[in-house]
């Protein structure tokens, strides 16, 4: 049998393709030993022939566009492209391809989250492939499209008889067997001619077309030999009404209410919020992390970022009655007052939540205890998780049993991670301990999966969040230290949320260590990741270039500096500046006007306290008190033994942080002075400037080029080096938060990688513009007013009355009138329109500013619906939405308006 490969592709000087596949005659997958095409001028076609052996064979390929001018290789986008043949049949089979290329926007509709939620299709209703007549020449076509309606099929409409000659009556429906390529084999009438054909949109229901594409139709020109099967893969379908494009809600799942949650939102609640959702057109629920946090067992344990698993599941949203009723009934009648109690709250108390989770998860769990470990389910899912299940049970019982996550102050025997066996014996007095872990996950997976399962159904896709850290006192950091760097502290640079940074004390990682097993930690979280979800949010997605990495000494995060990055070395800087001196560049600069300054009647008592003379009428912190965590632990003590001198401490201590920061170049850890960073915003400290203008202004030079211009082809790579192992360690639909101080090589690397961006309206990316408008948002990104990290709409609209007066101005078109004090509801709702008309294939709403539009719906108050606050290290997350999901589901005045937002911008539609 003869194997004729050819691809239509106007190639530049230099270029040329190679094809490669499973088989021995393509290299079996070695790009250097597949076959190499040559170029036709005359039809502009690349082709080239194999023979194969005279049976059934399952082909697999792809293209790869050499460029000898670099000796770069780059393999097209997508799966490899699978064929099955048969030699007895055919003498010869023609694949005619065309090359797909990477970081097109279509490609955006082959992940997870078209496929198999929004045109997910129906197994029982896949329709068989139509086999040709034997001998025949056979044409099989095969149009990639995912962007077709769960109850409609693609057809085939043509000039030949076997098309039916343009008779819509006659269309050829093709099989969804192997979705989203859609094919049938078509044994044509008349093969001498060319056969003009269009394919269509084909309505089961209805026996019709309910859309033909457009354009001119597409031709396949002949001859076509007998016992030939030409392949034929035609590029995308051409829909009427351009791009598709979708909106969606956005709301931590600790957030939902309902009447039988126990005082916060649960897995369950989920299909709740899914039929909201499809209510109102919504195509898209997203949640912040859920795995588990606890770790204190206090209401620290509510900041969902700083997870003791990366894989295992938070208690907190376990749904005590789905699992089984309890037995005993007065303990039955103890849950139903608390979770009336609970519930009656307006917010989440996290505390005594999760002290009655535990109290009736451990009844539970010795009552099912026999049904529950003979479950064949429950073996099956230990079988399958048990990599990181064992060491979370291990970890989870260890940390209760000696009151600490921090594995560092186990016993030494307890250190170690245990082995399988030391575990999973029922038998042993100890189990229990164990048990009570590996039942609470066997039952929150479940759950979760049929919330997820049920938000596919309805063609809803549910998207989850990744944090960029991981938390120092986890499992992850307990079975492999290796990976991170324990010593250092991961944050973010100051911001609009914090003018001190963010410090988020996680370890840094060590992707050096990482890419050494190609990065199989990040493909196995994102593995399990792509078992709840079909999209999914990387926070603060800019740490895959370069994170901001803070000394294990600081408690703020101004005294950090990027990972990796290209320091300066001491002799660049003397250059630069035409001087150098350790003590007044990288020492902190402190005099008494400072002192007074920021510590008014008390600098007397800071300085004989805290300070020792430096000479030359300058001062040096007292040994003890040299760094952030040092003065962080002297504080602490004083606030135990004063309390209530609570607010003038740590005024003082505060102030003792800022003389910490007064410097304007940080050592590189391990140089001892020889290599150098800048220290972030350093224009804003005394030490800058009270230096003469020259000096000011060269260091202000190096400064921008530092931040701005040295590392950018450095962080390009960087990003491409890691991102790519995420990105396509499943086929979730990726978005990044890009927010922040960000380089410019990131938009670019995150198109090529089909990663999409993130505007917030008041968060632009370009530093020059106070506003960004939904309008501008490329094709491949995600538009929201906001995050939960910010103010809702109406919050921020009451926060400062010139900036809205700007906003309502500038953004809202209301010019010479005067902005109303509070976001009205029809204000709320001109800024949702601005969003759901933008040409971004995602808009997203926290569901605050959804309500906002409604004056009897949302609630009284919105400075009470703040998720988050970032400059708050401290800050308890308790945001509850304040009526009830069934109470939302009835709200129909409400949710037909929304609805008609909706489809008014075209996000409700399919084509």
């Amino acid at each position: 049998m003869i194997l004729r490969f050819t691809l239509p592709f106007r190639t530049e000087w230099g270029q040329r393709f190679m094809v490669c596949g499973n088989l021995p005659q393509l290299g079996a997958w070695q790009p250097d030993q597949g076959l190499t095409l040559q170029y036709q001028p005359d039809t502009g076609i690349w082709s080239c022939e194999a023979t194969m052996p005279d049976e059934e064979l399952t082909l697999e390929y792809k293209y790869v566009l050499v460029d000898e001018r670099d000796g770069s290789a780059q393999w097209e986008w997508g799966p490899n492209r699978q064929e099955h043949v048969n030699a007895q049949q055919f003498e010869r089979v023609v694949l005619e391809d065309y090359w797909r290329a990477p970081a097109q926007p279509e490609n955006e509709l082959f992940t997870a989250a078209f496929t198999q939620a929004l045109m997910r299709r129906n197994a029982v209703d896949v329709a068989p492939r139509p086999t040709a007549r034997l001998a025949d020449s056979v044409v099989r076509f095969q149009l990639p499209a995912p962007r077709v309606d769960t109850n409609h099929h693609l057809c085939l409409l043509g000039s030949d008889h076997a098309l039916g000659t343009w008779d819509e009556r006659k269309a050829v429906v093709l099989s969804d067997r192997d979705f989203p390529t859609w094919c049938v084999d078509v044994a044509l009438e008349d093969s001498s001619r060319p056969v003009y054909y269009k394919y269509g949109i084909w309505d089961a229901a209805q026996k019709k077309i309910v859309h033909l594409e457009g354009g001119e139709n597409r031709v396949l020109l002949p001859p076509a030999e007998r016992r030939t099967l030409r392949i034929r893969h035609d590029e995308q379908f051409r829909y009427p009404n351009g791009n598709w494009r979708g909106a969606g809600v956005a709301l931590p799942v600790f957030s939902l209410r309902s009447r039988h949650g126990l005082g916060v939102g649960e897995f369950t609640d989920i299909q709740l919020l899914v039929d909201w959702a499809k209510q109102t057109g919504l195509k898209m629920v997203q949640i912040l992390p859920i795995n588990d946090t606890t770790a204190t067992h206090t209401w620290v344990d509510s900041y969902p970022y700083a997870a003791i698993s990366v894989f295992a599941l938070h208690p907190l949203y376990l749904n005590l009655d789905s699992i089984a009723p309890l037995a005993d009934a007065a303990q039955q009648a103890e849950l139903d007052k608390l979770r009336t109690e609970l519930n009656a709250l307006d917010h989440v108390a996290y505390e005594p939540v999760m002290n009655a989770k535990w109290k009736f998860a451990r009844l539970l769990y010795q009552q099912e205890k026999a049904a529950f470990l003979a479950n064949a389910e429950f073996k099956e899912f230990l079988e399958e998780q048990k990599s990181w299940l064992v060491p979370y049970a291990a970890f989870s019982a260890w940390r209760d049993r000696f009151g600490t996550a921090d594995f560092e102050q186990w016993p030494d025997d307890f250190r170690t991670p245990p082995t399988y066996g030391q575990i999973m014996d029922f038998d042993s007095a100890e189990f229990d301990e164990y048990g009570l872990h590996l039942f609470t996950q066997f039952h929150l997976d479940k759950q979760l999966r049929a919330a997820v399962e049920y938000a596919r159904y309805h063609g809803v896709v549910f998207k989850g969040d990744l944090p960029i850290g991981i938390y120092r006192h986890s499992v992850d950091a307990w079975t492999q230290p290796e990976l991170y760097h324990m010593d250092r502290q991961a944050g973010a640079p100051p911001d609009d949320f914090s003018v001190t940074g963010q410090n988020w004390r996680f370890p840094t990682y060590n992707w050096e260590r990482m890419a050494q097993d190609g990065y199989a930690w990040w493909r196995q979280r994102l593995t399990h990741l792509s078992r709840y979800f079909v999209a999914l949010r990387i926070d603060h997605i800019l740490g895959f270039f370069r994170i901001w990495e803070i000394q294990g000494d600081s408690v703020e995060g101004l005294l950090g500096r990027f990972a990796p990055a290209l320091p300066l070395h001491r002799d660049e800087v003397r250059d630069r500046l035409g001087w150098f001196d350790y003590r007044r560049l990288c020492e902190p600069y402190i005099r008494w006007h400072m002192l007074r300054d920021i510590f008014g009647q008390d600098a007397e008592a800071v300085r004989n306290e805290f300070l020792e003379d430096a000479g030359y009428e300058a001062f040096r912190l007292r040994e003890e008190v040299r760094t952030q965590r040092q003065i962080e632990a002297v504080f602490e003590e004083k606030l135990r033994q004063e309390p209530g001198r609570a607010d003038h401490l740590r005024r003082i201590r505060d102030g003792l942080y800022k003389l910490v920061n007064e410097v304007l170049f940080l050592e590189e850890q391990g140089t001892y002075g020889q290599y150098l960073h800048p220290r972030i915003t350093l224009q804003h400290t005394y030490s800058f400037k009270e230096l003469d203008e020259a000096t000011r202004q060269r260091v202000w030079d190096l400064y921008v080029d530092f931040f701005y211009r040295r590392h950018e082809e450095f962080w390009r790579r960087q990003g491409l080096i890691k991102l790519p192992a995420v990105r396509y360690a499943t086929n979730m639909l990726i978005c990044g938060e890009d927010l922040g101080m960000v380089p410019e090589s990131v938009p670019g690397v995150m198109k090529q990688l089909g990663i999409l961006g993130l505007n917030i309206q008041r968060m632009p990316a370009d530093p020059k513009t106070e506003f960004g408008h939904p309008d501008a948002a490329p094709y491949l990104s995600v538009v929201s007013p906001g995050s939960h990290d910010m103010s809702t709409v109406r919050g921020w609209w009451e926060e400062d009355a010139e900036k809205t007066q700007r906003f309502f101005q500038q953004i809202l078109g209301h010019w010479g009138e005067q902005a109303p004090f509070y976001c009205e509801p029809w204000v709320a709702r001109e800024i949702l329109l601005q969003h759901l008309f933008s040409p971004a294939m995602w808009a997203i709403f926290p569901i605050q500013d959804l309500l906002a539009i409604d004056g009897k719906l949302r609630r009284e108050n919105p400075q009470d619906e703040q998720i988050n606050v970032p400059a708050n290290p401290q800050h308890f997350w308790k945001y509850r939405l304040h009526l009830p999901l069934e109470e939302l589901l009835a709200a129909e005045e409400f949710n037909h308006t929304l609805h008609e937002l909706v489809a008014q911008s075209g996000r409700d539609r399919v084509y």
